[in-house]
């Protein structure tokens, strides 16, 4: 069974006030979709459950928090690509990780205290066997 086939109206409308605001409380949220607190509790934890809903952080402006970040693409061999990107997982500074089909393989959101521990990840990707080419693109402002 796809996950895709088990989520529904209410369930896609959830998900989108999350996206806005995850910090939304069940009444808000029963309230703007006209259904039950208990229902929102039920679906959020189905979604939990099910893996669509992975976590909740804060949307930072790391530019404004004195932060150095980047989205980084990364080639990779395809007999490594399963292992880099298992690599990849276990950095902290690695915030989010996207398996493209665009110009790279793997897009890396990338957050360093500064500009040299952000030049030393990328070497330290560069540096995974199976690595072909790492292309950072230095985040200067952030404005959604």
């Amino acid at each position: 069974m796809v996950i895709r086939e088990l989520i529904d109206e209410i369930d896609k409308m959830i998900l989108n006030k999350l996206i806005v605001d995850a910090r939304a409380s069940w009444t808000t949220l029963a309230k703007e979709l006209g259904v039950n607190e208990s229902t929102i509790r039920y679906r959020v934890r189905k979604l939990e459950d099910s893996g669509v809903i992975v976590g909740y952080k804060a949307k930072i402006n790391y530019v404004k928090a004195g932060l150095t970040s980047s989205l980084t693409g990364i080639d990779v061999e395809p007999e490594h690509l399963w292992r880099v990107i298992n690599e990849l997982r276990q950095k902290d500074e690695v915030v989010q990780l996207y398996l493209t089909t665009g110009d790279h393989v793997i897009i890396a959101e990338i957050i360093a205290e500064n500009k040299e521990l952000l030049e030393k990840i990328h070497n330290y990707i560069s540096s995974l066997p199976g690595v072909k080419r790492v292309c950072p693109s230095i985040v200067t402002d952030i404005y959604k």
